[in-house]
C-alpha cells in the first residue's frame, strides 16, 4: 500500500474497520515499510496477512474489500486500493512493467483463460500511467500478434 492511499484509508478508518472486520492497527505490518521513489508518497507499507491472505481480501467470497467498500460508498476505488493490486497480474520493478511472480510460478488461478495480462488491466494502466503509454503497448501487442501469426 502506498503512503497516499494509506492516508486516505486512515481517514475512513472507522467505516473500514466495520466493513472489513479488522482493526486499523492490524492493517499493516510496521516492520515492512520501505522507501521507494517509484511509490506514490515515496513509501510502501505491507498489508498484514490474515488466514493466509491480505487482510483486505474478502474472506466470504472473492475480491478486494477496499474495492467493494469504495463501490458501496460511491468512492473511487483508486483512492483506496493499492496500485499494485489494481494492475495485478502486472506489476513494476526497477522502472519496468512486468508480470507478477504468480504468472511465472503458475499459481495465478485464472492464467491461460480470457484476455491477455495486458488486456485485462488496460484501463488501469491508462488510469495510472497515461493513454500514450497504453497506445505504445497496443502497438507492441499488434506487432507481437502479427509476428506470431506469421509463424502459423
Amino acid at each position: 500500500m502506498d503512503a497516499l492511499n494509506a492516508e486516505r484509508l486512515n481517514a475512513k478508518a472507522a467505516e473500514l474497520e466495520k466493513y472489513v472486520g479488522v482493526r486499523k492497527e492490524e492493517w499493516f505490518d510496521p516492520s515492512e515499510m520501505c522507501e521507494d521513489d517509484e511509490a506514490p508518497g515515496k513509501v510502501w507499507f505491507r498489508t498484514n496477512v490474515k488466514n493466509g491472505a491480505c487482510v483486505f481480501l474478502n474472506p466470504q467470497g472473492r475480491g478486494c474489500m477496499l474495492h467493494s467498500f469504495s463501490l458501496r460508498e460511491n468512492l473511487d476505488y483508486h483512492d483506496f486500493k493499492p496500485l499494485v493490486c489494481a494492475i495485478f497480474p502486472l506489476t513494476f520493478e526497477d522502472g519496468l512493467l512486468v508480470y507478477a511472480d504468480e504468472v511465472e510460478d503458475k499459481s495465478l488461478v485464472c492464467a491461460g483463460q480470457g484476455l491477455s495480462l495486458f488486456d485485462g488491466v488496460r484501463g488501469e494502466l491508462q488510469y495510472y500511467f497515461s493513454e500514450q503509454m497504453v497506445q505504445e503497448l497496443d502497438s507492441v501487442q499488434r506487432k507481437l500478434q502479427k509476428k506470431a501469426g506469421a509463424r502459423i
